[in-house]
């Protein structure tokens, strides 16, 4: 598929030296960078975050079924 993108003349003449350096072309340099942004986007979306519980005895924690339901929601 293509596609046009609107780049700043600064940044359109850094992607044209980085594919130099890399010995690439610019839809190379593109493709890989629109693709790292995927795969980054896709593992934040994976990302949970679990608040802290606090056990009246440590090394401890008894929670029914309903209470583990309710932290993962």
């Amino acid at each position: 598929m293509r596609t046009t993108l609107d780049l700043p003349d600064t940044t359109f003449r850094q992607l044209k030296a980085l594919a130099a350096q890399r010995g690439t072309t610019l839809k190379q340099v593109m493709r890989s960078a629109v693709e790292k942004e995927l795969v980054h986007a896709n593992n934040r979306k994976r990302r949970r975050t679990f608040r802290s519980l606090d056990s009246k005895e440590p090394g401890t924690l008894n929670l029914t079924n309903a209470q583990i339901e309710e932290l993962l929601t």
